[in-house]
């Protein structure tokens, strides 16, 4: 098994990568899991306070399953991913079943900021894109996928992605293997990120 860790800013253009690297491989060699997926559950909570929560702070993720959940995989073991909604900033009743592949590629914003996560990776992977290119796609993704208005993405882009980019997602290029510049547009790099994979199933065979 090949475990891939995908990373880089919101709006980087990480999604992207990741179903152009899936375009040339069958889907009974690669199984996604999202850091999204594993939000910590804030059901307990008020809805404005959920609204409130800092989703770009390590502090949100309960990074424990997640390991657990990639542990399980590299054992040959179904898990169960969660499912999470940023609509209502809580986890649904039910999940989403993940088997173990060939290729297991872990896709988020803070994955490679977990030293227990990292260790975990074969690859390491960083997507990166200019910061207004990032903010543009991220005013697109929340205006058509989660009901927020431009003002409040711009409010909380200056309050909390900004900050916390620069904080705990930046620094972590360092511990990237590979590093694609301009996201999902660079063929070149995407094209070399599936050479590799390819040819380190290739040795697995």
């Amino acid at each position: 098994m090949l475990v891939i860790g995908i990373a880089g800013g919101t709006g980087s253009g990480k999604t992207t990568v990741v179903r152009k690297v899936m375009k040339s491989l069958s889907k009974e060699e690669v199984a996604v899991l999202s850091q999204d997926s594993y939000y910590k559950d804030n059901s307990h909570l008020p809805l404005k306070e959920r609204q409130q929560i800092n989703f770009d702070h390590p502090n949100s993720l309960e990074f424990e399953l997640l390991i657990e959940h990639l542990k399980g995989l590299k054992q040959g073991n179904i898990i169960q991913e969660p499912i999470y909604s940023y609509l209502t900033c809580t986890r649904a009743k039910e999940t989403n079943p993940v088997k173990p592949r060939d290729v297991i590629i872990v896709e988020g914003i803070l994955i490679l900021s977990e030293p227990k996560l990292r260790e975990l990776f074969d690859i390491k992977v960083f997507v990166s894109a200019d910061a207004d290119d990032r903010l543009t796609r991220v005013i697109h993704r929340d205006m058509e996928e989660r009901g927020r208005s431009v003002n409040t993405i711009l409010e909380r882009y200056e309050k909390t992605v900004k900050p916390m980019h620069i904080q705990f997602i930046e620094p972590t290029q360092k511990y990237a293997d590979i590093i694609i510049p301009q996201g999902g547009n660079n063929k070149v790099a995407i094209d070399i990120l599936t050479s590799i994979i390819k040819l380190n199933l290739k040795k697995q065979s």
